[in-house]
């Protein structure tokens, strides 16, 4: 069978796509970001997967407020990167896995999960900087990310959003679902997304770092308690932005139950007015 070996976890702030893909990433300001995923990028060589479920939100690309599904899942054979207003970014397109898409898609509607199912979607920054900091550069033409990828779109962005507990339990349900497919694969799921960050309003540019390194502290320890924390608190606490971790939960949830190894931890702010996290979780 299928089966969930380890838990990405990692913020996805367009500006380090940007300073990647502008040669910056040794700048001052942009190499301790950088330095960060260092370990990242070798141990995902060391434990290359057959495929990536990653939880990211859109942002506006592949849907509008005209259509916000909460939770979508793609099922496509290839996803184009997107043009979020100054051309698509120079990365390789992401191939899919439709065969395992689909059946996590049937085994977590009949699991009582309601999925959009999306046969066609462009792929923001939301995707493309995980895979950015975790494989390294790639030429977008020659170049190849390292295994197919399953885009998993949460709607984080216009409320009503998904309770973390929600998340949590869709978690579990998507482990239930690889675990049930019947080919020998070894899949990682990432959770992207947050830190504490805000980009508008009275707040802009707020960061907590206790907040912050607590939410890591419990996701490890005690998953199930931290699904607990109701949205006022990510908002009063970790900013309009900070909204963005319950998608962490999604991943954390489909690891196995027992306490994971934790192989590798990371905080380091500001990157663009953003806290960065970044976290390495393998199941026992």
């Amino acid at each position: 069978m299928a089966r969930i070996t380890a838990s990405v976890y990692t913020s996805h702030v367009p500006a380090i796509g940007a300073a990647m893909d502008l040669g910056k990433t040794a700048e001052p300001y942009w190499q301790p970001v950088f330095a960060g995923y260092e370990f990242g990028r070798q141990w995902l060589k060391d434990n290359k997967p057959d495929a990536i479920f990653l939880v990211f939100n859109d942002h506006a690309t592949a849907f509008s407020l005209e259509m916000i599904p909460t939770f979508a899942i793609g099922t496509a054979a290839e996803y184009a990167v997107a043009d979020e207003g100054w051309g698509p970014r120079p990365v390789p397109k992401v191939i899919g896995h439709p065969e395992l898409a689909s059946h996590i898609a049937q085994s977590v509607i009949q699991d009582d999960f309601d999925l959009t199912i999306v046969n066609k979607m462009d792929v923001d920054h939301g995707l493309t900087v995980p895979l950015s900091l975790m494989c390294g550069e790639q030429d977008p033409v020659k170049g190849a990310w390292p295994c197919p990828v399953i885009p998993f779109a949460v709607n984080v962005v216009q409320y009503p959003v998904p309770s973390g507990r929600r998340c949590f339990n869709l978690g579990r349900a998507i482990r239930k679902a690889v675990e049930s497919f019947d080919q020998d694969l070894n899949v990682q799921i990432w959770g992207t997304g947050g830190m504490s960050h805000q980009l508008q309003g009275a707040r802009a540019g707020l960061i907590n770092k206790a907040w912050d390194n607590r939410f890591l502290d419990r996701l490890i320890s005690e998953p199930e308690a931290l699904a607990q924390v109701p949205h006022i608190e990510y908002v009063r606490e970790a900013g309009s932005e900070g909204i963005e971790l319950v998608m962490w939960l999604i991943a954390r949830g489909a690891m196995s139950d027992a306490p994971p190894t934790v192989k590798h931890r990371f905080y380091h702010v500001p990157a663009s007015n953003t806290a960065v996290g970044h976290l390495i979780l393998e199941n026992n």
